[in-house]
């Protein structure tokens, strides 16, 4: 009995445990799950809150494009590249909230101008005694070193990246030069060892990275920079131009090696490009007689690279007097026009593709016989303008075109195909030069040479 009454007691206690189950599960479940919610809030603020309490800035070599100094190395950093190089200094403290907030945006000012100016940074932290001497009172704080002899100065304008990098740019010095049909020629023959560099753009100025590279250190000495602007139809007309920017390397003793630059257009990638055929210590300066004025070491040639060279006291050895085949010289009592060179250009080729089977060689020229006197006195021609195809080897002697009997045909392209035939058939008659000596030249003032420099 006592047994029975014990198994029933048993059996009660066990009823009213499964209908009070429900309640104690979902209070056991509700008080874990705000237990987790509450842990995942304490992990997710001691995250935000470790950082907070160590942020400072940090420049990493790996990630940042800026070059952090130190007080004993400013010197050989920037103060010994004033002469040469555009330089920027941030002065910053390394807990300051408002320096670890513009450390990413100098940092794009350093992207910007890699490679083109030494944008560096240091610590105030570290080195309080030297930016107490720079008579910096706040950070963030940037100074900006353009070349000798400007001197440093505090930058003014917004922390920001598009502002500080275009002011940092401005001091880039320029050392291209601005082409123009008159001093193209003078530029491209001028010391052949350098090789010429050539931006064809539909701006106004140089653009900043054409100005870095013809002021950086090593090309400033043995590259030649040119700018051509889009409104000059001539110069892109002459070098086949279809497209703004495009960048065309001369180089060779008579320019005649021309390649095109098709990578990206950006420092790095033309600094690469430009260097492959940069060679140091080339086109070095001599000084003049009594120390005075700087001289190129080689002297201009324009009339290599000219199609129709003008014939003078200079050019007359390369052009017509030294070396193989006849000289066609077309005569003018002035100066030639564009019409006239294309017409001698295209005469030209034609002769020279009709004679490469047959060994024979005609150079073509031009000369002005309102300067060159003597060789007026020497040809007299009937009217103008006129041609004289002229043979310079052993006896002097001259072929004078055929005015007509009445003086009534002038040198076209007609004429000069009639001269050129007559020549080439063995009908045309030449005259012997007097004493077999050649007329004086005319004595011409120098040009200016490099051409006008472009404003930056």
């Amino acid at each position: 009995k006592v047994q029975i009454e014990a198994m029933r007691a048993s059996h009660r206690s066990a009823a009213s445990n499964s209908r009070a189950s429900p309640l104690l599960n979902f209070a056991s479940g509700a008080f874990c799950r705000m237990a987790s919610s509450v842990r995942r809030s304490l992990l997710v603020l001691a995250a935000f809150a470790a950082p907070l309490a160590e942020a400072k800035v940090q420049i990493e070599a790996m990630r940042h494009d800026i070059q952090q100094i130190t007080m004993s190395n400013f010197d050989g950093i920037i103060s010994k590249f004033r002469d040469s190089a555009v330089s920027s200094l941030w002065f910053f403290k390394d807990d300051n909230k408002a320096d670890i907030a513009f450390l990413d945006e100098y940092n794009k000012v350093a992207g910007d101008l890699k490679g083109m100016a030494k944008v560096c940074a240091i610590s105030c932290t570290d080195f309080p005694v030297f930016c107490d001497k720079q008579g910096v009172k706040e950070t963030p704080s940037v100074m900006i070193y353009p070349t000798n002899p400007m001197p440093a100065f505090k930058f003014e304008g917004k922390l920001e990246a598009k502002a500080l990098a275009g002011k940092v740019s401005r001091f880039f010095p320029d050392f291209s030069t601005k082409l123009t049909q008159e001093n193209i020629d003078t530029f491209v023959t001028t010391d052949p060892s350098k090789p010429k560099v050539l931006l064809f753009s539909n701006k106004k100025t140089p653009p900043t990275i054409w100005k870095a590279l013809s002021s950086e250190t090593v090309f400033r000495r043995t590259v030649k920079f040119g700018f051509i602007v889009e409104e000059d139809k001539e110069l892109i007309e002459k070098f086949k131009i279809k497209k703004f920017p495009t960048v065309l390397m001369q180089r060779g003793s008579k320019a005649e090696i021309k390649e095109l630059y098709k990578g990206e257009m950006t420092f790095t990638g033309l600094k690469d490009w430009v260097n492959l055929h940069s060679e140091s210590g080339m086109g070095d300066k001599v000084q003049g007689a009594g120390g005075g004025k700087e001289e190129s070491v080689e002297e201009a040639k324009p009339w290599l690279v000219q199609e129709v060279p003008e014939l003078t006291a200079k050019s007359q050895s390369d052009v017509c007097f030294k070396g193989e085949g006849l000289c066609v010289i077309y005569l003018k009592d002035g100066a030639m026009t564009p019409a006239e060179t294309d017409m001698l250009t295209g005469l030209s080729k034609k002769f020279t593709s009709q004679l490469s089977d047959r060994g024979a060689k005609m150079k073509w020229m031009w000369m002005n016989v309102k300067v060159e006197g003597e060789y007026k006195k020497l040809f007299e021609p009937a009217v103008f303008p006129s041609a004289v195809v002229f043979n310079p080897h052993k006896r002097l002697r001259f072929a004078m075109m055929d005015h007509g009997e009445d003086s009534s045909i002038k040198a076209d392209e007609q004429s000069l195909t009639k001269l050129m035939d007559k020549v080439l058939g063995g009908d045309a008659r030449f005259k012997m030069v007097a004493g077999q000596k050649l007329p004086g030249w005319a004595q011409r003032a120098a040009p200016v040479a490099g051409g006008k420099k472009s404003e930056l």
